[in-house]
């Protein structure tokens, strides 16, 4: 099961607060690769997220994993800073990104693997028309700041929407290691894992307290 996880670097939960709680990033994502998972995401929005593009340079730096840049990207020059950085691929959202064709066009030019993140049947649309062989099926609405909990339904109910032959990742909604099995269940060839996995919930999936180490002393 480590090696269909994609764990997520998000330094806030607009819901949760404080996921890191005084712990290094950079530690845990190299002993992540050494657990065997499929790759690592990096969310860089500061407002609402506290992430930031050192973040995403210094986990690139410390693994070899693919590394995912997860932000409300809108620019070329957002897709350059992410090339910069060493990030494998960049996220874009369909339903927030103004042009998406246009930004789906210029990550490949820059080497870019997009994985293009649906919520609906529209969005799902949307990435088959552009050809999209990375598609997230976020199971939260981005748009709520994923404060929403629809869970993991729907990852269920638009992969028989998702075209042939692509990669499918079900993103957020997933509480527990039971969880994580039934999206894969579902037909997803990875789940991206983050409130979850720095809140301990999925702890047994690494044999037991990888999660759970203690908070550093923060004064």
């Amino acid at each position: 099961m480590l090696s269909k996880l994609i764990i997520d670097f998000k330094a806030v939960s607009p819901k949760h607060g404080d996921l890191f709680r005084g712990r290094n990033p950079v530690e845990y994502a190299a002993e992540l690769e050494r657990k065997g998972v499929l790759g690592l995401s990096v969310v860089t929005e500061s407002e609402h997220f506290g992430g930031s593009l050192s973040l995403l340079r210094d986990i690139c730096k410390a693994v070899s994993l693919p590394v995912i840049r997860k932000d409300f990207i809108q620019t070329s020059e957002d897709l350059k800073e992410t090339a910069d950085c060493g990030a494998a691929a960049v996220l874009l959202i369909a339903a927030t990104c103004e042009r998406l064709d246009l930004l789906y066009e210029k990550s490949l030019e820059l080497g870019l693997k997009p994985l293009v993140e649906v919520h609906d049947a529209w969005e799902m649309e949307a990435a088959k028309k552009l050809g999209a062989k990375y598609i997230g099926i976020n199971n939260k609405d981005i748009k709520l700041l994923e404060k929403d909990s629809l869970g993991i339904e729907t990852t269920k109910n638009l992969i028989r929407y998702a075209p042939a032959g692509s990669f499918i990742v079900s993103e957020s909604g997933m509480d527990s290691a039971d969880d994580i099995r039934k999206a894969i269940s579902y037909g997803a060839d990875a789940a991206l894992v983050g409130t979850a996995f720095w809140r301990g919930k999925i702890a047994d999936l690494f044999g037991g307290d990888f999660a759970l180490p203690p908070e550093q002393n923060r004064g």
